[in-house]
């Protein structure tokens, strides 16, 4: 099956608009006010971490407690991420700690058949 290279186009066309939209909403409701409304400055404090919660619980949600490995890279990992925020307080040095103990632990101590 060949994607004919106007529907490729389109969509494209369709991604660039949406994006310019969502991009450019804030400028035209919030442009001309010195201040934010207060609703829209509570939402930007407390969004972001309710976003991480989200993100973290979506991707724990699977955890097998139950039989082998029981959840335990999953839960180091977590552990991990946590120690080297709280000491590092670097976003991006945590993750990267969290996931690359993640990807070891699951290809060489934690082995499961699949």
């Amino acid at each position: 099956m060949s994607i004919n290279w106007i529907n490729t186009l389109e969509a494209l066309l369709v991604v660039a608009l949406v994006t310019i939209l969502t991009r450019s909403l804030p400028f035209l409701f919030f442009g001309g006010r010195k201040e934010l409304p207060d609703t829209v400055s509570y939402l930007g404090t407390v969004l972001p971490a309710a976003i991480m919660i989200i993100l973290v619980v979506f991707c724990l949600r699977n955890i097998g407690l139950s039989a082998y490995p029981f959840g335990l890279p999953e839960l180091l990992s977590v552990a991990v991420v946590i120690i080297v925020h709280r000491t590092r307080k670097n976003v991006f040095l945590s993750i990267s700690a969290g996931t690359g103990l993640y990807m070891v632990l699951t290809r060489t101590l934690f082995i499961t058949a699949s």
